[in-house]
């Protein structure tokens, strides 16, 4: 027992100069011995203190800042390659508070294990801060181990099967249905408005489809090897046209745009877009994507947007206005 304890003193030690202590909040070697008798009923003598934390820093490599250093106590810094300095945990907390592609549960449980990562004093600004999904989370419990099983996959090139669930009208109720049960060959998964998506090619197919994540259930890997070979160009071609995550081939878009939404053109569009001013207040924006998610985002924003070009689109634009206007009785 006392070489168990013993061997334990450079633990509580270094655990107590990770939770209590930054170049703010500084202790004294008395001050580390209560808290080391408080947090774990420890008693460490000072000499052995010191000897821990000079062997923490040149056996161990932890940045420790000494009474003789800074004339006041002792303190751990972070270090820049390994740990997470407070803003980032802080937007990984955000991440996953705010995110509706993963289960409320796990993204406590996350959330927690960010915590864990900090000191008292940063995890007291983040106390009462909370950021809320407007849209509600998932209730899939899978997805984490979607994306390692995933991930997996498209390492190994193996095929994968799945059950993958939709919102269906089942009489006068609206319910969560399988729809089909698919056997696909992985490439890629991408982040896009807030939902993981898998890009990949169904038993039988050609081209691409995607799946999000969060819809996908009692996921298999196969031993299958994947025989349709994509390129990385093919799978970050597909990825960077397919606007919203809409399948479908690529055409080439013309549209005038009012300045407020260029902002929101770089953003979305990024390198793809190529933008033309026409004076102070327009823009013509030129881009290959797809006309099924660009016609989506361009119907959102009709007060703003006009699209010009292919004529295909813009006819179709015009009858969904059309169609829109009778059933509106316009």
């Amino acid at each position: 027992m006392e070489l168990y304890e013993k061997n334990g003193n450079i633990l509580y030690i270094l655990h107590v100069l990770k939770k209590y202590t930054d170049e703010e909040h500084k202790l004294s070697i008395s001050e580390l011995r209560e808290k080391i008798i408080e947090e774990y009923g420890e008693e460490i003598d000072p000499r052995t203190i010191r000897r821990n934390i000079n062997l923490l820093q040149q056996k161990f490599g932890y940045d420790i800042s000494t009474y003789a250093d800074n004339k006041i106590g002792y303190y751990i810094t972070n270090d820049p390659e390994t740990d997470f300095e407070p803003g980032e945990i802080r937007a990984i907390i955000d991440t996953f508070n705010y995110s509706t592609f993963i289960e409320e549960r796990m993204a406590k449980g996350i959330i927690q294990k960010c915590r864990n990562l900090q000191n008292i004093y940063e995890n007291q600004k983040v106390q009462e801060y909370k950021v809320y999904s407007a849209k509600g989370k998932t209730s899939n419990i899978e997805v984490i181990k979607n994306i390692e099983d995933i991930s997996n996959s498209i390492l190994q090139q193996t095929k994968i099967k799945f059950e993958y669930w939709k919102y269906c009208i089942v009489g006068d109720k609206i319910k969560k249905q399988i729809v089909s049960a698919p056997v696909v060959s992985p490439y890629a998964i991408i982040y896009d408005e807030q939902q993981f998506y898998m890009i990949g090619i169904k038993e039988g197919k050609q081209e691409f489809f995607h799946y999000r994540l969060d819809r996908i259930k009692n996921l298999v890997q196969l031993s299958d090897k994947i025989t349709s070979k994509k390129t990385e160009k093919e799978v970050e071609q597909y990825a960077e046209t397919s606007v919203s995550v809409f399948s479908g081939n690529e055409v080439d878009i013309e549209a005038e745009c009012m300045v407020q939404i260029l902002e929101d053109v770089v953003e979305k569009f990024g390198k793809k877009a190529k933008i033309e001013p026409i004076n102070n207040q327009k823009f013509k924006l030129h881009l290959s994507a797809n006309p099924i998610g660009f016609q989506l985002w361009a119907m959102k924003n009709l007060h703003i947007v006009i699209v010009t070009k292919p004529e295909s689109l813009v006819k179709e634009i015009q009858a969904t206005l059309q169609n829109a206007s009778k059933r509106y009785g316009i």
